[in-house]
């Protein structure tokens, strides 16, 4: 195998996912694959149960997609008879 052979085999291993730099979510299309409210974004961002945003300059934030990616596999995991929301009172039967 040549040097130029061995280099291109190395880089066929990275696969196509570690070859190109990860897509950035400004908040407007964050909100349109999140169904919740900008508010509601910001108080699960900041209580750690949504990815952390990250501040590109001064006045821009965004979300790298593959975190939000990994958040919604792990959203789909939960258990769906966990207690709804906080202050909400079981309903007796």
């Amino acid at each position: 195998m040549t040097a130029g052979n061995q280099r291109e085999a190395e880089t066929e291993d990275l696969g196509p996912a570690k070859s190109r730099p990860r897509r950035m979510l400004n908040e407007k299309q964050v909100l349109e694959i999140v169904p919740v409210g900008r508010t509601t974004l910001y108080r699960m961002e900041k209580s750690g149960r949504f990815p952390k945003s990250t501040y590109i300059s001064p006045n821009r934030r965004v979300w790298f997609e593959d975190e939000i990616v990994a958040w919604q596999n792990a959203v789909d995991e939960f258990d769906p008879h966990r207690a709804r929301g906080k202050g909400r009172r079981v309903r007796a039967g």
